[in-house]
Parts: C-alpha cells; sequence; structure tokens
C-alpha cells in the first residue's frame, strides 16, 4: 500500500511538471507572437529553414523585413558559426515567404520546446509550408559528399519529442499521425524541379540525433542497420512540431561528408561548410524553383477547393 502512494505521488509530480513544462511553452509562444505580429510585413505562404550552406539564400530574395531573434523576448539564439539569427521576410518569385536564417540545436542547451519554438511561431505567423534543409552526414554507401537527399521519412527515436509534456490543444492533437511527415505531393513536385534542373536526386530516411560529437563507426552501422540514408542533429524534431500544427512539410538534405567510418578521414565542421557552400548556388536554385511550384500547386488545390464548394 505504501508502494503504490509512492508511485501515485510520483506520477501526479510527473503531471505537473509536465503540464509546467508545455503550459510555459505555449504561453512563450504566444508572448513572441505578440511581441512581432505588428512587424510582420505580410502572411507568408512559406516557412524556409535555411540549414549550413544556404546562409546566404536571402541574397536572391526581394527581402521586405529582417527581424533579428535577438529583438524577441526570450527567444532562443543560435550559437553555431555560420549561423545568423535572425527571420527574414521577402519574396522567392511571386512568393512571400519567412526565412529562417540560423536554427537552434538540442546540443547547445536549449530545451526542446525552445528548439521547435521558432517552427511554431512561423505557423502562428500564417505559413502553410515548412521547408526544411540541412547539411547532413551519409550513411547510404550510394551517396557521395554534395549529393541531395529528399527526405522521405525520419527517425526521431534518439532525441526527445517537442510534444513530451501536457498537450497544447491549440496547436494540435495529443497523439498526432505520422504516416506521412513529408507530404507526397510537395516531394513529387520536389522531384520534378530536380529533373527539370538536370540535377541529381537522391530520396532516403533521415535520421536525427542530439550531437555535438560526431557519431563513431559503430553507430554509423547500426544507424544503417535500422534504415537511415542520412544523419544530422536537427529537423526531425521540427517535423514533428510542424505536423503536429497541421503544416506540409518537405525536407532536402546536402550530404556535406560521408558518415564516420565511411572513408578513411576523420570528420570535421570545416569538411561540412565547404562541401555546403560548394554546391550551395545548385541548393539554391533547387530550393527557390520549389517554393515557386509548391505556391502555384497550393493555388491551384484552393482553387479547385473553392470551384467545388460553389458548386
Amino acid at each position: 500500500q505504501p508502494e503504490d502512494s509512492g508511485t501515485c505521488k510520483t506520477a501526479v509530480n510527473v503531471n505537473k511538471e509536465g503540464d509546467l513544462i508545455m503550459n510555459s511553452a505555449y504561453e512563450k509562444l504566444t508572448d513572441c507572437y505578440e511581441s512581432v505580429k505588428g512587424e510582420l510585413p505580410f502572411k507568408p505562404k512559406v516557412a524556409l529553414v535555411l540549414g549550413s550552406g544556404l546562409g546566404d539564400y536571402v541574397k536572391k530574395m526581394k527581402v521586405e523585413k529582417i527581424i533579428s531573434y535577438h529583438d524577441i523576448d526570450g527567444f532562443p539564439v543560435s550559437t553555431v558559426q555560420g549561423h545568423k539569427g535572425q527571420f527574414v521576410f521577402g519574396y522567392v518569385g511571386n512568393v512571400p515567404i519567412v526565412a529562417m536564417q540560423g536554427r537552434v540545436h538540442y546540443y547547445e542547451g536549449y530545451s526542446m520546446t525552445d528548439v521547435v519554438l521558432p517552427i511554431r511561431l512561423m505557423r502562428l505567423m500564417g505559413a502553410e509550408v515548412l521547408f526544411l534543409t540541412n547539411a547532413s552526414g551519409g550513411v547510404n554507401y550510394d551517396y557521395e559528399p554534395g549529393d541531395f537527399m529528399l527526405i522521405q521519412d525520419q527517425i526521431a527515436s534518439f532525441v526527445p519529442s517537442p510534444l513530451i509534456g501536457t498537450n497544447i490543444d491549440e496547436l494540435g492533437a495529443r497523439f498526432p499521425d505520422m504516416s506521412e511527415i513529408y507530404d507526397e505531393d510537395l516531394r513529387k513536385l520536389i522531384r520534378y524541379t530536380a529533373s527539370d534542373l538536370q540535377l541529381t536526386l537522391r530520396e532516403g530516411t533521415y535520421l536525427q540525433l542530439t550531437g555535438p560529437q560526431y557519431e563513431s563507426p559503430a553507430e554509423i552501422r547500426m544507424y544503417r542497420l535500422l534504415g537511415a540514408d542520412a544523419v544530422g542533429m536537427s529537423t526531425a524534431c521540427e517535423a514533428i512540431a510542424a505536423n503536429h500544427m497541421g503544416m506540409k512539410i518537405c525536407g532536402i538534405s546536402c550530404i556535406s561528408n560521408m558518415a564516420c567510418g565511411m572513408t578513411d578521414e576523420p570528420l570535421s565542421h570545416t569538411e561540412v561548410q565547404e562541401t555546403a557552400d560548394r554546391v550551395a548556388p545548385l541548393f539554391r536554385s533547387l530550393v527557390s524553383e520549389s517554393i515557386i511550384r509548391i505556391s502555384d500547386f497550393l493555388e491551384q488545390k484552393e482553387a479547385e477547393a473553392q470551384e467545388k464548394e460553389e458548386k
């Protein structure tokens, strides 16, 4: 009997802690939105997360507004070299987007709710689509540094879920379906775009790890057995949060290096950045053209739905 009481008490404490975590996370999110909503130049259609190698992507945009993370009270700020900390609002073609120039990572010491806070905030800004990009390590022996991989699925079992704690009903369901995280229609559009640009596009499963250390050769062998084609330290948790909020999601990884043990060379962040920078012009073209086609596709779907309603 005393043991049962102790177990119940522990469960209550855990539930209270979960309530506090998620309640404070939602309060922080709404506070961040209140502090920026008056500054928004428009309602973005696409939220774009710029990974390594795409930091200068905004130079190709028609920029309307820049909001520094430092100007948003309580907002997490990236500490990784090459990751600026700002939201850039502008147009890719005629498509209004918000680009996240500098993401935050779990290994920087932030809570997982802080890591995905920017994604949730961009959804509150009005973004329908989340376009994720990253630099990752190739696990598949068919890949080479500089390849692009369209993310068709993910493994997030090695990082905490951003949904742990009492559910925030205002954001989404308690138990969200994960059978198609990366939207098949958007993936088709990106495939066609890569083909038209004469770019080789791999397709595979992305696995997120906490980092910041790179993986050991034994770990890489394990991840390959699990079905991973590429590994990295971001993205999957962001996709979970966006999926929870009902966003359409797509993602492309730049294979910046082959994972540990697959070559005789030790891994370094310098190698990751050099490869990402080398293929950045091709990456920019693929992302820009894909965004334009995704927007056209969504507008067509909206028009068809409206026409159906009127009938």
